[in-house]
């Protein structure tokens, strides 16, 4: 089960966002060959991932940045893009575009961190841009907790699309993420659980400042919790379509 699009239309262009999703590919691109030379791959990730033992010694503090923009494969970067589309042009929107850039920078930084407190002496490097992410999920929690979301759910062979409220899909991604964080060792690699769920409550706390000047509670009741314009409506379809 996983999201594909949501019927929450931006405004205006969502340059920042594009701009983002078209920077992750194109740094990806620039490594992909690493991949078949175990030795040159690890050189390139000890560089520029983010391996927290590292860092607290005083040495690669630039990684928190670039690490935002490596991913470990295509379905890293294929799941971490679309998220991004799905999320961020909305969350651009309300905050503008170079606020919207310094708060995913932000977030992105602030997941390393959680994930450095919670693994010190780690020396996996850590990639990906699932943190800062995770921050525009929160910020679309606090925004639009009503909007609605498509997800397409997939059990064996059958294959079906329903819409659900945004905060039960990032609730229930929250809970999957802070769960996975208690029951898994953040020194021994694999999903970094706890950088995915600092990043989405950073993501809410540094938009609280926007939600307040919108109206805070007030502007939820103006809305209940749904955008602040009519909603896309997209044809009746088994296959997904991710339209604007």
């Amino acid at each position: 089960m996983f999201p594909i699009r949501d019927h929450n239309p931006s405004g205006r262009t969502p340059y920042v966002t594009y701009a983002l999703m078209a920077i992750n590919v194109v740094v990806f691109l620039s490594y992909v060959g690493l991949f078949a030379d175990d030795r040159a791959l690890n050189r390139f990730f000890f560089d520029y991932a983010a391996i927290p033992a590292r860092i607290l010694s005083g040495d690669g503090f630039s990684t928190l940045v670039t690490s935002m923009f490596l991913h470990g494969g295509w379905l890293h970067l294929g799941g971490n893009m679309l998220f991004l589309y799905i999320f961020g042009d909305n969350v651009e929107d309300e905050m503008g575009h170079a606020p919207f850039l310094g708060f995913y920078l932000a977030t992105g930084v602030a997941a390393s961190a959680i994930h450095i407190l919670s693994a010190p002496g780690s020396v996996v490097p850590v990639v990906g841009a699932s943190g800062a992410i995770a921050g525009v999920m929160g910020a679309y929690l606090l925004l639009f907790p009503k909007a609605r979301i498509d997800i397409l759910l997939i059990l064996i062979i059958i294959f079906r699309i329903f819409p659900i409220p945004a905060w039960i899909m990032l609730a229930l991604w929250f809970g999957m993420q802070f769960i996975g964080g208690v029951g898994s060792d953040p020194n021994a690699g694999g999903v970094a659980y706890w950088a995915h769920a600092g990043g989405f409550v950073a993501g809410v706390i540094l938009t609280v400042p926007l939600w307040l000047r919108l109206g805070g509670p007030a502007f939820w009741r103006r809305t209940d919790g749904h955008p602040p314009h009519p909603q896309a409506r997209y044809a009746s379809s088994r296959i997904p379509k991710v339209r604007r």
